[in-house]
């Protein structure tokens, strides 16, 4: 306060009265010293009435009694509420927008996350659940179903009919038992059959400048005997190659290839081996035919059953 202020301007009661009890507040010394004893009470408004005149301030005796009193009753002091769920709730409030951030930057993470996994995981998990579902249920049923009846009006021979038979049915208790792979390993077999059953071609013995119609072999297990093969092409009717599955006797693998050597008696590698030193074309050429409807090749001349695939 200016200390020029004069009693012309007098401060409203309450005012004052909460001014005694901030200067008895701030001088805790005073109070502590003149308070603890009622009769020095009168002794500690006089001072006060000097502390005010020292301002230029006149306080009347009421005023001063009247902060001395309220400062004993704890009036004009803010005492905080104590902890509970309205402070807690008010609190919350006051603080909403502070909360509000935190709160929404968290539910945008959390639906960010949520969504990454819903779109990165759950759904393509349930995606791939249904489509297996439907192919073990639907798709794979029907096309066992329709290569059984495809295989049926192409198959000549009961031994056709009969191994199309034994897959389906490998194919159908697979499915019963939910081994989707052992079912897809039956259609594709099927479908190895139908297609062989559905194809033509003819088995020549390659004679072409440049390139081997025989070759011999020592085998391994007996170096005393001598293999000999035929190396042989398969030709559709428009004398382009087509591709079989052949097994290689010297170390069982299976190959897909359009030449490979078949194994024949020493008399037949003779034979074809003359044929093709008379003029350089082998007049006889033709080993196999294999038709239609049928899964083995019908062969012109002997065989010995042996295949190779490399020379």
């Amino acid at each position: 306060m200016p200390e020029t202020a004069t009693a012309s301007a007098p401060l409203d009661d309450i005012m004052l009265a909460m001014d005694v009890v901030d200067t008895l507040r701030h001088r805790d010394h005073l109070v502590a010293r003149e308070l603890s004893e009622d009769k020095r009470e009168a002794q500690l408004i006089e001072r006060l009435r000097e502390i005010y005149r020292g301002q230029g301030i006149e306080v009347s005796d009421d005023i001063l009694h009247e902060g001395v009193k309220a400062l004993k009753e704890n009036r004009f002091i803010y005492s905080p509420p104590a902890p509970g769920l309205n402070v807690t709730l008010a609190k919350l409030y006051v603080r909403r927008g502070r909360i509000g951030k935190i709160a929404g930057a968290a539910f945008l993470m959390l639906a960010l996350v949520w969504g990454g996994w819903l779109v990165g995981y759950k759904w393509p998990q349930q995606r791939a659940a249904e489509e297996l579902r439907i192919e073990l249920t639907e798709t794979l049923p029907h096309r066992i179903i329709e290569l059984g009846e495809e295989i049926a009006k192409l198959a000549e021979t009961s031994a056709a009919r009969e191994r199309a038979a034994a897959l389906m049915a490998d194919g159908e208790r697979a499915l019963r038992e939910e081994n989707i792979e052992q079912a897809r390993l039956a259609v594709t077999e099927l479908t190895v059959i139908r297609n062989e059953l559905a194809r033509e071609y003819t088995i020549t013995i390659v004679s072409r400048p440049g390139e081997l119609s025989g070759v011999w072999r020592i085998p391994d297990a007996n170096p005393d005997a001598q293999n000999f093969y035929l190396i042989v092409e398969a030709l559709d009717d428009d004398g382009n190659p087509v591709t079989v599955t052949v097994r290689n006797e010297e170390d069982g693998s299976l190959q897909r290839v359009t030449k490979w050597g078949v194994r024949v008696s020493q008399n037949v590698f003779t034979r074809v081996q003359a044929d093709k030193q008379d003029d350089g074309i082998i007049q006889e050429n033709r080993v196999a035919t294999k038709p239609r409807g049928r899964l083995e090749p019908e062969y012109a001349i002997p065989v010995m059953g042996g295949t190779i695939t490399e020379w």
